[in-house]
This record gives structure tokens, sequence and C-alpha cells, in this order.
């Protein structure tokens, strides 16, 4: 596989923040459970509850907040061979810190086992993975608990009674 160049931005304040080797760690091995060998760069910006509601309005029309947002990488048409880029750029995910923290503790879910799943979660859907349907959101969360559990992180689907 090929080394990850991950590029992290953190733009708001916000403590106990992942890393950027658990990030490397998150993606590489949902990159690798998938066989995408190829994929080389991929940006996180963690963001604030102000910049996701913002994005999330621009791009989705829903005017609040959320967990993670996905951006894949289009390269624009008619580009010159000798400007293609060398490695293959998966794309932007714009995760936000207060957003993710207020969940874990809502769900009773561990801070970073969190992070790790809206990370995962989010580079499913910069390949082309959704969850608009029921048979689209199987598919896609049997993956996530399965690159998840590689981790060591629970099923963050499953509910306790």
């Amino acid at each position: 596989m090929s080394e990850l160049d991950l590029e992290l931005q953190v733009a708001c304040e916000a403590t106990e923040l992942p890393s950027e080797a658990q990030f490397t760690t998150w993606l590489n091995t949902a990159l690798q459970h998938l066989n995408e060998e190829q994929i080389t760069a991929v940006t996180v910006r963690i963001i604030s509850a102000d910049e996701s509601q913002s994005l999330n309005h621009q791009y989705r029309g829903k005017d609040r907040p959320t967990n993670v947002l996905s951006f894949p990488f289009e390269l624009p048409q008619g580009l010159p061979q000798e400007l293609m880029p060398e490695e293959r750029i998966l794309g932007d995910l714009a995760i936000c810190a207060e957003v993710v923290a207020a969940e874990a503790e809502q769900q009773e879910k561990a801070l970073f086992d969190h992070w790790a799943h809206m990370t995962i979660h989010g580079c499913l859907h910069l390949l082309g993975y959704d969850h608009i349907n029921d048979d689209e959101a199987e598919v896609m969360e049997a993956i996530e608990v399965a690159i998840l559990a590689q981790l060591g992180i629970d099923d963050p689907y499953h509910i306790e009674d």
C-alpha cells in the first residue's frame, strides 16, 4: 500500500482531539480493508459547529451542524496529462469536533472510538458508499463494523438493552 499523505487541519478551538497518527491509522485500516491501495492523499479538517452548519447548509441544504461531511476529489475535466497529480487524492473530510464529542457523550461511547467511526464513515463516503436507502445503509454499516473491529472498537450500531 502507498504511504498515506494526510493533511490535518485544525480550524477550531477543541480539546481532546485525535493525533495525526491516529487519523492515519484509521484511514489506512479502512483503505487496506477495502483494497484501495492507490490512494495516497486525504485532508481531514476539524471544524467548529458554525463552520459545519455553514457547509452542511451550503452543500446539503440542511441548516444545522453535522458530525462529518465528505468532499470527494474530482479532477477538472480536460486537464492535460502533464498536469495530472502523481498521487491519487481521495478528498476532504470536515469533522465537527463539537458534534462528535456531544454524540459520544449522548451515546455513551469512548470519545476516540467515535472519532475513529466518524473518520471511517467519512472515508467510505469519499469512496462512494452511502446510506440513503436501507440496502445501502446495511452494506455501509457492515463495512464500518468490520473495519472498526480490526481496530479493536466495538460495533457502534449495537444497542444493548
